[in-house]
């Protein structure tokens, strides 16, 4: 099965619209599957702050024959290098909800894991640009949810305009984040998660939706000045 990684580094934003406008391809880059190269956001931040869209920081997150070609790409590419100066977690595919051409060659579930032991969820999206009004109106609150919530060790949103969005979260356990998801949390709002997903449901706010669930292999680097994001 395919090794997937998700990395954070800070970058020039010149650096970060060259990546954006030209992601890796497979073609060019030996081992490689498919990469999506995105601008950073605060989960949660107003829509018009400086927090929303940060071109300082770029997020790939890609997915690999395996870890020699993830290495190889480390060491011998220009954005490699600059990927290997952050921080990046490796992931083993566990589980997909919905559909996004790139992966739909993935199986709807590859296995299931201990409730108590971490995992990393990852959502990707093509947004339809007339439904952006709701997304927002449906998304912040649960941005912020995921954002404040304490099953998370690290959590964020990014951005490739003008439809690609994606986020990326960090769980201490499985139960924890099923708990979020499910609305199943004693916190006040826990279930905006939940009603948003219904919303969805009644009108849908994307071209392509899917949701990806990883378990977290090792991770490298640092981000933010920590490098323990995964619990043992």
């Amino acid at each position: 099965m395919n090794l997937f990684s998700f990395h954070l580094a800070t970058v020039t934003p010149a650096a970060a619209v060259a990546a954006l406008c030209r992601p890796p391809a497979k073609k060019n880059v030996p081992g490689l599957h498919h990469a999506e190269c995105l601008a950073t956001m605060t989960l949660g931040a107003p829509i018009f702050s400086s927090a929303r869209i940060q071109l300082h920081t770029l997020a790939v997150f890609a997915s690999w024959d395996n870890e020699r070609s993830l290495e190889a790409f480390l060491a011998d590419t220009k954005l490699g290098h600059t990927l290997s100066a952050g921080w990046h977690v490796r992931l083993a595919f566990l589980r997909r909800w919905g559909h996004v051409s790139e992966f739909d060659d993935l199986p709807v579930n590859m296995e299931d894991t201990d409730p108590s032991r971490p995992v990393v969820a990852v959502t990707l999206a093509r947004l339809k640009l007339p439904e952006l009004p709701r997304f927002i109106r449906w998304g912040r609150p649960v941005e912020q949810l995921v954002h404040d919530h304490p099953g998370t060790t690290l959590a964020l949103a990014a951005v490739r305009p003008p439809r690609t969005f994606c986020t990326f979260s960090v769980w201490r356990s499985r139960r924890e984040m099923e708990d979020m998801v499910h609305g199943r949390d004693a916190e006040p709002g826990s279930d905006r998660h939940a009603k948003a997903m219904k919303e969805r449901t009644r009108k849908e706010f994307h071209h392509a939706f899917t949701t990806l669930r990883f378990r977290p292999l090792s991770e490298h680097g640092e981000w933010q000045g920590c490098g323990h994001y995964v619990s043992s």
